[in-house]
């Protein structure tokens, strides 16, 4: 009797990873959505925007160029293919060469592609046991200071190519340092000029063209003008005009356990740029919803493809996967074909790509650390609450002086303690009466109506704000959406982010979304993070409940209306109107 529970309970573990396993596996209908006419225009624009990218981050590295074509090739067909986000496009990235850099300068080229082998196996583990989910988890300040801090790096690792001159420093801060004084005492003008064009000519004609590959022209120009006028800038050096053959890295079984530490750091930077990127992409595209511990598995094995012909570990790129969504791509066609157009130019203008001048790819990096910040986002966390803004600076300072993992980590304990702090000074103790009505009757009758009304209570921060949030959109069969604010207790930057994408994400399917009974604590930071910019009309936001119930119905029957004209702000709806069914007193 024993043993054959033990084979029932065996068979029914099995069947279970089975299960597991085709749900984190590729699937037919992952191409349903594919659009020739649309794809493939994009995964052209994408492969033709990642080309100087690849070069650079390559050469970053400390790998050379070939390393990041390689990645690009490799990892983002793979990606690609068993990735969770059907628009994504991976590759090498900034963010990834600096945790990559102090790998290369202690453990050398075979220790980075083992390092990256390791962290495919990370990765794919954490999809597994579904790690995915907790990506929600880290707050918005926390992302913000984390990119801020990835986009100073990046800009100070191009100084020396930039200046034209080699120099010796700890870390990149000083490395930047030494560079400038080096320069300083022997100036090289041809590199600086060189660079100061491309970062000119990439950020000023983005603004009056977004939709070209600029990088790719100036680059062009660059290596034309470097090549004709006999400037003496240093180029990239000979790339081979096709792939390496696939190999196993070569390391002492008795050096493994100390590359550990570096993979699991590799893998947790692969997790949370990819999820976010992930993240990102849903909010861009209307109807997109990602599956994050897919994307883990396919991450990971992207790492453990990439390292077998000499690539280095590879993450999702937010700015490649922005070109994407807009340049229209539907399915994962688009990123294979940003794949394919990166190979067909290894394979047939490799001893063109050779000839780009060092100084440019600088430039063109300088460039995608200016991007890479966004203004208004960073004044509006800054504005929003100290707390935030403490947490912004503070995970972006640790970027740049400690690393990656640690700056996160950092941001997360930081986040946590304004939280609770918050929550803490909130608390009140009051007597509720046993019998007090919370209108559930009235709530579900306007269903009936095609009206959902949702009280909120209690805090909206990092650690609740997707849960609830992000359900709403998946709602249907509604036309309006009323929020009853009145009982938040607390909002943090996140929660006013995910509740201002949530809403966004509402209109744009053409369901309604009302305000009501905001606490005026709260309206400093759900103005600065724009969530009142994605209601439809300022006129959507309302004192009590009862006046957004009485507007609601009003959209809901589709009745033609004046969208200036002050809404009504009675105390109760009129039993005796049609749409009617209210005939309690609504709290706020």
């Amino acid at each position: 009797m024993t043993l054959e529970l033990d084979r029932q309970s065996a068979r029914a573990w099995t069947v279970r990873q089975a299960r597991r396993v085709r749900a984190l596996s590729p699937r037919r209908s992952d191409w349903a959505s594919v659009r020739l006419g649309r794809d493939l225009p994009a995964g052209l624009m994408v492969g033709l925007v990642a080309l100087p990218l690849a070069l650079g981050f390559g050469v970053s590295s400390g790998l050379g160029a070939t390393a990041g074509l390689v990645t690009a090739v490799i990892a983002g067909a793979v990606a690609a293919v068993f990735g969770g986000s059907r628009v994504q496009v991976s590759g090498p990235t900034g963010a990834m060469t600096v945790v990559l850099v102090p790998i290369i300068a202690t453990y050398g080229t075979h220790g980075v592609l083992v390092v990256g082998l390791m962290a495919g196996v990370v990765l794919i583990a954490l999809g597994y046991v579904g790690a995915g989910r907790y990506i929600r988890y880290v707050p918005v300040p926390v992302v913000e200071g984390f990119t801020l801090g990835i986009a100073a790096i990046i800009l100070l690792q191009q100084v020396p190519a930039a200046l034209g001159v080699h120099a010796e420093g700890e870390k990149v801060l000083g490395q930047a340092l030494g560079a400038v004084g080096v320069w300083a005492s022997h100036p090289v003008w041809p590199s600086v000029a060189v660079a100061a064009a491309v970062v000119a000519g990439v950020l000023g004609l983005a603004r009056l063209r977004p939709g070209v590959p600029w990088a790719l022209v100036v680059v062009v120009l660059a290596t034309a003008a470097n090549s004709v006028l006999g400037l003496g800038i240093a180029t990239i050096g000979a790339v081979p005009a096709g792939l390496p053959a696939p190999s196993l890295p070569s390391m002492a079984v008795s050096d493994l356990s100390s590359l550990l530490l570096p993979a699991v750091a590799v893998a947790a930077l692969a997790a949370l740029e990819s999820l976010l990127s992930a993240t990102v992409s849903d909010a861009m595209s209307v109807g997109q919803r990602h599956d994050s511990d897919r994307e883990l598995v396919g991450q990971g094995l992207a790492n453990l493809a990439a390292p077998l012909f000499g690539g280095i570990p590879a993450t999702a790129a937010i700015a490649r996967t922005a070109v994407n969504v807009r340049s229209g791509a539907s399915s994962r066609l688009a990123a294979l074909t940003h794949a394919a157009v990166l190979l067909v130019i290894v394979l047939v203008a490799s001893r063109w790509v050779a000839m780009i001048p060092t100084a440019a790819l600088a430039g063109v990096l300088v460039a995608t650390a200016v991007q890479m910040v966004r203004v208004s986002s960073l004044g509006a966390l800054l504005r929003s609450s100290r707390g935030d803004a403490v947490v912004l600076v503070g995970t972006a300072a640790a970027t740049v002086l400690l690393d990656l993992v640690m700056a996160v980590l950092l941001g997360l304990v930081m986040a946590g303690f304004f939280v609770l702090r918050q929550a803490a000074s909130s608390a009140r103790l009051e007597e509720v009466p046993l019998d007090e009505s919370d209108h559930v009757d009235e709530e579900l009758a306007l269903l009936d109506e095609h009206i959902v009304a949702y009280r909120i209570d209690g805090p909206i921060f990092f650690g609740a704000a997707h849960d609830f949030l992000l359900e709403l959109t998946e709602v249907s069969d509604v036309r309006v959406v009323v929020l009853r604010m009145s009982r938040v207790s607390v909002i943090d930057a996140t929660g006013a982010t995910v509740l201002a994408d949530t809403i966004s994400r509402l209109e744009a399917r053409g369901i309604s979304v009302l305000l009501s009974g905001v606490r005026p604590q709260h309206e400093r930071i759900l103005r600065e993070l724009g969530v009142y910019d994605g209601l439809a009309h300022e006129k959507h936001l309302f004192t009590t409940t009862p006046g957004a119930i009485e507007h609601a119905r009003v959209h809901a029957a589709r009745v033609a209306h004046d969208p200036s004209a002050t809404p009504p702000e009675t105390d109760a709806v009129d039993p005796a109107s049609p749409a009617g069914r209210h005939t309690g007193e609504w709290p706020a």
